[in-house]
């Protein structure tokens, strides 16, 4: 797509859910040890939008199976109730680095981990896993 003299390549699109008034927007960069496992599941207050800058991403969502995010791609979240099992530099060697624009609600964290109790009773809602 060109607007103007500028080319415009499009990553991805989704249909957040409505932002209440009071909502902020963090925009960050987030850099993975060659290997880390990333942050333990969780979840976000609203939306995350994000994009792989270096390296490879292990992307873990309840209700999806796991896939590999590659730099130049694009990734987002719903946020809300949705457990993000995993966010894992998928590289044993290099670092991955990514950016993130994640909206928080208002009067509420941007990120809260899952306890393993939550974790359990919510067991039958994760993909399987592969071996």
């Amino acid at each position: 797509m060109k607007i103007g003299t500028n080319e415009i390549v499009l990553l991805g699109t989704a249909m957040p859910p409505e932002l209440p008034p009071g909502s902020h927007v963090m925009t960050a960069t987030i850099e993975l040890p060659p290997g880390d496992p990333g942050t333990p599941p969780h979840r976000h207050s609203g939306p995350v939008f994000g994009y792989m800058l270096e390296g490879e991403m292990i992307f873990e969502l309840e209700g999806e199976p796991e896939r590999v995010v590659k730099a130049g791609e694009a990734f987002w979240e719903p946020g809300g109730d949705v457990i993000h099992y995993q966010a894992a530099n998928n590289l044993p060697d290099r670092v991955t680095k990514f950016l993130v624009v994640m909206v928080c609600a208002p009067g509420r964290e941007m990120l809260v981990l899952v306890s393993p109790e939550e974790l359990e009773q919510r067991k039958n809602r994760r993909s399987p896993q592969p071996n």
